[in-house]
């Protein structure tokens, strides 16, 4: 599966956290410790923020290792919020329009997961994504359909869109018979506030960790460096919400509706 890392803080040049920690997405990218597939270089991607209100990208469909621009561009390039991706296809094309993170207005997202047998749910799933959001649609993957589906649902409100998609995937999933796989560990930011989302159905859910400071939050799928007391983990179907100017927490999905059901 995938691995990424986003980054909310002070002005800081992408090199510290994309190719040198020892653990660095670079690596992972080789050899990645907390995932099914220990390899990942089907592409990579990066998205910042700038002096622009929609953010930079920057994505290629060579494995990570072997692109020598991307050491340069983590160097010269310095931001306050930031994503990086290395990916691990699940079945579509190897194509940069594929690649993670994905853009739509201000907003980035990125995943690591997959939706039950694609090929069988992508026609219902892309019916999920408004009129005025599908010109956005530009790749043929899961993920960026599941964001666009998401942004079409209420972006206004990140959690509950992203809870509203979710249920919609879970009832999708569970009508096969036999009853398909969803995994969901995602992160998505409008330049200010930063979420992420741990989650899966009929399956156990991909690794995700923060590391909070005074100055920063990082959230990864695994770990940087070896001292694992410093991450947190994010429990299963809960979302971690770090609004800006506020510390992070640890929300549980679908809390209001389990208060209403009571």
């Amino acid at each position: 599966m995938c691995r990424w890392i986003a980054y909310r803080g002070e002005l800081t040049a992408l090199e510290h956290y994309v190719t040198e920690p020892a653990h660095s997405l670079i690596t992972q990218s080789i050899h990645a410790l907390e995932a099914t597939a220990s390899v990942n270089g089907d592409g990579f991607g990066l998205g910042w923020y700038g002096n622009h209100p929609e953010p930079g990208l920057y994505r290629e469909i060579r494995p990570a290792w072997s692109d020598e621009n991307l050491r340069y561009l983590c160097r010269h390039l310095q931001s306050r919020l930031f994503f990086a991706h290395v990916r691990a296809a699940t079945g579509t094309a190897i194509t940069r329009a594929n690649c993670h993170p994905f853009a739509c207005g201000t907003w980035l997202f990125m995943h690591n997961g997959f939706v039950g047998n694609w090929s069988r749910l992508r026609r219902r799933v892309e019916a999920l994504i408004s009129d005025d959001r599908y010109p956005s649609r530009i790749g043929t993957t899961d993920s960026e359909a599941i964001f666009l589906a998401i942004m079409g649902a209420g972006i206004e409100h990140p959690v509950a869109a992203t809870e509203k998609t979710l249920a919609t995937l879970t009832d999708f999933v569970n009508q096969n018979k036999p009853v398909d796989r969803m995994r969901f560990t995602a992160a998505m930011s409008n330049g200010r506030d930063l979420y992420a989302f741990r989650y899966a159905v009929n399956d156990k859910a991909n690794t995700l960790y923060y590391r909070e400071s005074e100055s920063s939050i990082v959230v990864v799928s695994e770990p940087l460096d070896d001292d694992h007391k410093k991450w947190i983990s994010v429990p299963e179907s809960h979302a971690l919400v770090a609004l800006a100017g506020e510390r992070a927490r640890i929300v549980p999905l679908f809390q209001q509706q389990q208060v209403a059901a009571e």
